[in-house]
């Protein structure tokens, strides 16, 4: 059951990745893509319908965490507490950003929006790198386990090498979607984007296998789980190929792939542990942070009843919007 409950909100989390990774990834090219104030709004667009109903991933995996593993939790936001603030006000922000950049007639607060909506994406995108990263390496607990480490530590040379492979990778993840979604000059821009966002993936995807492989030589995962890195660097090689011939949407789905890969990969790294410690201390596993086993099979029959009802929901409202194209207003 204990496994299960890792399984559930590792796929909830893989789940966050792949539909937020895209809005995400949007945003952080958006200037790369739009030449003109037209063409970065057709940007915002085209993410309109997904990015609020994305981020309810989430927020439903900080729940989950919650009832399924109170304990890593606790000692999750007691450590990470700085870096949550921040992730949340760097969501507010980019939500407003999109709400209120249409409200400003002046070129002068549009580009501030812009730039804002950017900003604030791509920082999202490295923070949640960096956590990622810092999750992997492991981080000082005490007896209680209860983080004993500052905000400076968590931005160690490893975890931010996480971080900007995480941006590479979803603003490859973005291009491929803004090539499938958006008709025009932009949407070719994206596509155009692909080998080159593509190719610092790679590079960051080869260097961040080394740099795991160092620091976790002591406790590798399972031999099978090498064959993720495998399907990884093969979807990765095919999102260029449909990239370049024009096919946004098989590109998104390698893109999609990838990501998909990446995640399951640094999953099956953690497992069985949450919280690993750092410098001999003891981490938090998914046997000793979990409630009583009452408990836990009831979190874990509510956590995915209300997945179920989510995953329902994507399919039947946000699914049929991907096949809608944006098209530019020269006159916005």
């Amino acid at each position: 059951m204990n496994s299960l409950a890792f399984g559930i909100l590792a796929f909830m989390l893989g789940i966050y990745v792949l539909l937020d990774g895209f809005d995400l990834g949007v945003a952080a090219i958006a200037p790369l893509i739009g030449r003109n104030g037209a063409e970065r709004e057709a940007a915002m667009r085209a993410i309109g319908p997904f990015w609020n109903g994305n981020e309810v991933w989430l927020i439903a995996a900080g729940g989950a965490l919650f009832a399924l593993f109170p304990k890593a939790y606790a000692s999750a936001f007691s450590g990470f507490y700085l870096p949550f603030v921040i992730v949340l006000w760097l969501l507010m922000f980019r939500g407003i950003a999109m709400e209120l950049r249409g409200h400003f007639a002046t070129k002068v607060w549009r580009d501030f929006w812009d730039v804002a909506f950017t900003g604030s994406s791509a920082l999202l995108v490295l923070l949640f790198g960096v956590a990622l990263g810092n999750l992997i390496r492991g981080v000082p607990l005490d007896a209680d386990g209860y983080f004993t480490g500052s905000f400076g530590f968590l931005l160690n040379p490893y975890a931010l090498l996480v971080g900007a492979t995480a941006v590479a990778a979803r603003a490859l993840h973005g291009a491929t979607f803004a090539g499938m979604r958006i008709a025009g000059a932009p949407g070719d821009r994206a596509a155009a984007l692909v080998p080159k966002l593509a190719a610092a993936a790679l590079l960051g995807f080869l260097a961040t296998s080394a740099a795991t492989a160092a620091i976790r030589w002591h406790d590798l995962p399972a031999p099978w789980t090498a064959l993720l890195p495998v399907v990884a660097l093969g979807a990765l090689g095919l999102a260029v190929r449909y990239a370049l011939t024009r096919r946004a949407r098989a590109a998104f789905a390698a893109s999609s792939v990838f990501l998909a890969a990446v995640f399951a990969s640094a999953a099956a790294t953690l497992y069985p542990l949450l919280l690993p410690g750092f410098g001999g201390a003891k981490g938090i596993g998914i046997f000793d942070a979990a409630p009583s086993t009452a408990a836990l099979v009831s979190a874990v029959a509510a956590v995915a009843v209300g997945v179920g009802i989510v995953c329902i929901y994507g399919t039947l409202v946000l699914l049929p919007q991907f096949r809608e194209k944006v098209i530019v207003d020269l006159n916005p």
